[in-house]
């Protein structure tokens, strides 16, 4: 008898609290990491009620953008382009178009036509 692959769902394996994936624990934490410094800007002057909820949102925030993916629609024209795709992904290569000074390069193969 030999020996065969059986396929398992390993979807979910990489989980951690059964809700955050690695990298979406990794972006929640610099969400969360960055409300922490709103935090300590509103304690000072004595609102930290709206330092915890600048923490929660800036986490969450931070979780969406590491978890999620844009949706897969042709309602919008980002949506027509980046469907399916992380969103985090998204962002990343709209901040190296912007680096590159919004040019984009096409490179064009030449074909003559021999007769």
């Amino acid at each position: 008898m030999g020996t065969y692959y059986i396929p398992r769902n390993v979807k979910g394996e990489s989980r951690i609290l059964m809700i955050f994936s690695v990298k979406g624990l990794i972006y929640t934490a610099i969400g969360a990491g960055i409300g922490l410094l709103f935090y300590f800007i509103f304690s000072a002057i004595g609102l930290n009620i709206l330092g915890w909820i600048c923490i929660a949102v800036l986490g969450a925030a931070g979780f969406v953008i590491g978890t999620l993916k844009v949706p897969n629609t042709n309602a919008f024209e980002i949506t027509k382009k980046t469907g399916g795709e992380n969103i985090d992904d998204v962002i990343k290569r709209a901040i190296k178009f912007k680096q590159a000074k919004k040019k984009i390069y096409v490179y064009k193969e030449d074909t003559k036509d021999e007769q």
